[in-house]
C-alpha cells in the first residue's frame, strides 16, 4: 500500500475539514458548506477505496496463491462488508 498517497490525502481531508469549520464559524452560506462536506465525503471514500484495493491486492491475493479459499473468501466478506457501511 502506498502510504505516503494515503498520508497526503488525509491531510488534505483534515484542511477540507478545518476549513469547513471555519466556514461555519465565518457564517459562509449553505450551500458552499455542503458543497465542501461533499467534497471531503468523497475524498475519504476515495482513501477508503484505495484501503480496500490495496488489501484485495495483497491479503486476499497472498490467501489465494496459498490456495486457502475460505480465509481469502471470509477476508473478502469481511472488508466488503466494513467498505459498504460507507
Amino acid at each position: 500500500m502506498d502510504s505516503e498517497n494515503l498520508h497526503r490525502r488525509l491531510k488534505k481531508i483534515i484542511g477540507q475539514l478545518n476549513a469547513i469549520d471555519r466556514m461555519i464559524d465565518e457564517d459562509v452560506p449553505c450551500e458552499n458548506i455542503l458543497m465542501q462536506i461533499n467534497a471531503s465525503k468523497s475524498a475519504l471514500h476515495k482513501v477508503g477505496h484505495i484501503i480496500v484495493e490495496g488489501h484485495l491486492n495483497n491479503c486476499v491475493k497472498e490467501a489465494i496463491d496459498e490456495k486457502d479459499s475460505d480465509d481469502a473468501l471470509s477476508d473478502l466478506s469481511t472488508i466488503l462488508e466494513y467498505y459498504s457501511r460507507f
